[in-house]
């Protein structure tokens, strides 16, 4: 229970850091926790600044994130973006359409960012691109197929950045043994021992993976 009441307090001096949430993000998450049922998926304030700053510094040309869901980490993303850049996002959810696509314009970023909706692992060998950028923040059991299936389309020097790979600590605990877990271990498991990659995880909200492909 402190452990639990430290990180709350150090996430709120860290949120306090960065200042006031602008106020479309803000008006986002208020609506995203009144009509979804799994709130908790979108983005945290801190680890969307984080992604913003992160496109700013690889100054992709094209990117492509697996799992909109409401649209928060997109934006995020697509802020850091160079004027000619793009960013395709891809949920298989299309419930969620109505309020990501309310945002992203209200954002005044409909420009900058391709909705997709189905099946990742369908749609994207079938889009006529190769990526700069990958994010990965979707159904957790399917990590390693989304893996596979990125590593080719993914040009030498991109960079991959994975969500929830510490899974609130499960990948840790022997004793739980559900599909999600699964996926994140074998995730994980499959990126430690792939030279091709450089990579790190930053215990950042759920932990984020980095890695650059050699």
């Amino acid at each position: 229970m402190i452990m639990e009441l430290l990180n709350c307090d150090i996430e709120a001096y860290l949120n306090d850091f960065l200042g006031d949430e602008d106020p479309v993000l803000r008006e986002l998450t208020r609506e995203t926790y009144l009509k979804t049922v799994h709130p908790r998926m979108i983005s945290g304030y801190y680890q969307a600044a984080f992604l913003q700053m992160i496109t700013q510094m690889i100054r992709p040309e094209k990117v492509l994130e697996i799992g909109t869901f409401t649209g928060y980490s997109a934006i995020c993303i697509a802020r850091g973006l160079n004027e000619n850049a793009m960013l395709f996002t891809v949920e298989v959810n299309d419930e969620y359409e109505t309020i990501s696509k309310k945002y992203i314009e209200k954002a005044g970023l409909q420009h900058k960012i391709v909705q997709l909706f189905g099946d990742a692992l369908h749609l994207v060998p079938s889009l006529p691109h190769v990526w700069d950028m990958v994010f990965i923040d979707a159904e957790k059991s399917q990590y390693p197929a989304y893996l596979n299936m990125i590593h080719s389309l993914l040009k030498p020097g991109g960079y991959l950045l994975a969500d929830n790979v510490l899974w609130d600590g499960k990948v840790i605990d022997s004793a739980v043994t559900d599909k999600m877990t699964a996926g994140i271990r074998q995730f994980n498991a499959m990126m430690q021992n792939n030279s091709q990659y450089s990579k790190i995880i930053l215990p950042l909200r759920d932990g984020l993976m980095l890695a650059r492909k050699n």
